[in-house]
């Protein structure tokens, strides 16, 4: 069958020694990358003028002293001025196949020889619907009813499209609910489901939110009464205005508090009952948990109306069922997604679902574990100073000392001045918060970064 240009482009065997020749060199370069390792003297002041020169232009500081050079190594990545640090954090959640992963290297590639850097909603490349095909296929593998894709450049523009599908479908209904310490963005309407007044300091109210209780795995059958129990008091005073709810399966910005299936579906029976959509907002737990969708984990799958996905997919996505495909014109953007994050986030997703990454015995779980085990031996030891750990899977975290914003950042700097970066995260208590590149990392990884965490324990 004859081949399309493009096509003949793609199998050119040029563009295949190419690629065989970039990894020849990726490889031989992070050769050198094998542990944590001081910078380069001669680069400091180099370092710290472009430092200062990003922070005059951001209008603040970055939170770390951290530029990339271009260069990793799975969990281990170069800086600018040749410091090697080990990456527990991953940009929050973004880099989940750690750094310079060969194949989303040459998922670059591909992209890059693509007639367009970016995709839009009037002009679509395969590659759009082979990444929207994966994730339609994967989210109802277990029996999610979720047929339809739109594709974002953002989770917080992920989680817009949900509310805008559910808000339409359940017209003339205008309030939303979601849960106390939740995390859904910064624009201005997801800004008023996250549970973070600070966040909106002289924003005007775009959304009328109303928060319940969220789990308490200290004490599952009161909780559980209680989220119930404050649903249907709202239900009740606002009959019908409610379209939907937003649920954080893991509270990734709180602190990794996750909660349970029991928990879960208690409530969202009742709002089944009460015609509100169940919306699961899966920008952080996407790819961390025992399965690919964390509500696959729990057990959720004929509960799911929308569900948003971010970061580690690359290129976001609204997840939805057929009877919420919204009106022509409610959905279209300029921008859906750049080509070369289609490409990594196909790879990507491909990558965990084909490399025994899932179920109770997969990679996730098991790398999970060993760095649960190496916190708890730490928390006996240091009874005063670590409580925890917290989370599931690749989302983990601990309280150190008071869990003061002050203790946190001290430990969080000395941490990377160590050579680990991780992040904070949750408020009353503040926790130190890891989201581990589980796509690349090891065992000897979690090692590594387990003796530098409990030396920093010794130091203070």
């Amino acid at each position: 069958m004859k081949k399309s240009l493009g096509e003949k482009l793609r199998s050119d065997r040029r563009i295949k020694e190419a690629k065989r020749l970039i990894k020849e060199a990726l490889k031989e370069h992070q050769s050198k990358l094998v542990h944590v390792q001081s910078g380069i003297p001669q680069q400091q002041r180099i370092y710290k003028k472009e430092m200062d020169h990003i922070g005059q232009l951001r209008g603040r500081p970055l939170f770390f002293p951290y530029i990339g050079s271009g260069i990793g190594r799975g969990a281990l990545v170069e800086l600018a001025d040749g410091t090697v640090k080990y990456d527990f954090i991953t940009g929050i959640g973004v880099y989940l196949m750690g750094h310079s992963h060969p194949d989303i290297i040459t998922s670059g590639i591909d992209a890059a020889i693509e007639d367009t850097v970016m995709q839009g909603n009037l002009q679509f490349s395969l590659i759009s619907g082979e990444f929207m095909n994966i994730l339609v296929k994967a989210a109802c593998s277990k029996g999610a009813a979720l047929k339809h894709c739109f594709v974002t450049t953002s989770g917080a523009m992920a989680n817009e499209n949900a509310l805008k599908i559910v808000l339409q479908k359940n017209h003339p209904a205008r309030r939303i609910l979601a849960f106390k310490g939740c995390f859904a963005g910064r624009t201005l309407a997801v800004a008023q489901i996250t549970d973070r007044p600070e966040y909106r300091v002289g924003l005007p109210k775009a959304l009328s939110v109303d928060h319940i209780p969220f789990f308490d795995a200290s004490n599952p059958k009161e909780s559980t009464q209680k989220a119930a129990s404050r649903l249907k008091e709202l239900l009740k005073k606002n009959k019908n205005q409610y379209a939907g709810m937003f649920f954080e399966l893991i509270q990734g910005e709180k602190g990794a508090f996750p909660g349970s299936k029991d928990f879960f579906v208690a409530l969202m029976k009742i709002l089944k009952q009460h015609k509100v959509a169940v919306i699961i907002d899966e920008i952080q737990t996407f790819g961390r948990t025992s399965q690919l969708f964390a509500f696959q984990h729990f057990g959720l799958d004929k509960y799911a109306d929308v569900v948003t996905v971010g970061k580690m997919s690359q290129a976001c996505a609204t997840l939805f069922r057929p009877e919420l495909n919204p009106q022509p014109g409610l959905l279209s953007q300029t921008f859906t997604a750049s080509t070369s994050a289609l490409y990594a986030g196909k790879c990507t997703i491909e990558h965990l679902l084909k490399g025994g990454f899932y179920g109770p015995k997969g990679k996730v779980m098991k790398l999970s574990k060993r760095f649960i085990g190496h916190l708890e031996k730490m928390a006996k030891d240091f009874p005063d100073i670590i409580k925890g750990p917290f989370g599931i899977g690749a989302m983990i975290g601990f309280t150190y000392k008071d869990g003061s914003p002050q203790e946190a950042k001290k430990f969080l700097t000395t941490l990377y001045n160590n050579g680990v970066l991780a992040f904070v995260a949750g408020k009353n208590p503040m926790r130190i918060r890891f989201l581990m590149p589980i796509g690349a990392i090891t065992g000897k990884d979690i090692d590594s970064v387990c003796r530098i965490i409990r030396a920093a324990l010794d130091m203070l």
